[in-house]
């Protein structure tokens, strides 16, 4: 089997994020957080086709073909969206021959929500929630470590994947999903640069959208 050589440099890194009703790209030239480039867009008519025009505009063929680290975001989210930015992810990656990664939406907002509600305790755990229009909701755990080189640094660990339950169990640690497109393109950015695990050249075959429930539910 094949591997990306642990050589091969991180960046440029191009991520793709979507939720209930945006979507978005991000771009980080380099290891500089002013390299970052962010393009947000509320859902439209004809989200397929303008999806691909608003990647041309966003960055041009010549540096799509640098790109080094592409991750995007599998949901929970709109399910249309969440489908389409994983077909174009996994077609960008193909294509480039450029590892891709993927992260759900609750995980990249939990550093966000753990911060805005100071939970700073090692081996904290909480709970991401989304309420269904019928009964029941999608909800994800996450748990809370240090980086130990650097204490204040907040590292989220997904221990649940998004799922169905029908109940949220009121001893834990509950919170809503809020998406942020800003703040979660950001924190998407930076997930991927700290993502070290070599994939294989196979990796895109891999990403699939997260929808705990059948669109047709």
């Amino acid at each position: 089997m094949n591997y990306y050589k642990e050589s091969r440099p991180k960046y440029p890194t191009l991520v793709i994020h979507s939720t209930d009703n945006s979507f978005g790209f991000g771009y980080r030239k380099n290891n500089q957080l002013k390299s970052d480039k962010l393009f947000i867009k509320k859902f439209d008519n004809d989200l397929c086709n303008n999806l691909i025009n608003d990647l041309n505009e966003f960055i041009s063929k010549e540096n799509l073909q640098k790109i080094n680290k592409l991750s995007v975001s599998i949901g929970p989210a709109n399910f249309n969206a969440s489908r389409l930015i994983v077909v174009l992810a996994r077609t960008i990656s193909q294509q480039i021959n450029c590892p891709l990664d993927s992260f759900s939406s609750f995980e990249i907002m939990a550093k966000r929500i753990a911060s805005k509600n100071n939970i700073y305790t090692n081996k904290k755990s909480f709970w991401i929630y989304k309420k269904l229009k019928r009964k029941g909701f999608i909800a994800g755990k996450y748990e809370i470590s240090h980086n130990e080189k650097l204490p204040s640094d907040l590292v989220i660990r997904e221990i649940v994947l998004p799922k169905v339950v029908k109940e949220l169990e009121s001893k834990e640690l509950l919170f809503e999903a809020i998406y942020d497109d800003k703040e979660d393109l950001k924190e998407l950015l930076n997930l991927s640069n700290k993502n070290l695990l070599n994939s294989n050249l196979d990796s895109w075959k891999k990403v699939l959208p997260l929808y705990p429930i059948s669109p047709i539910n």
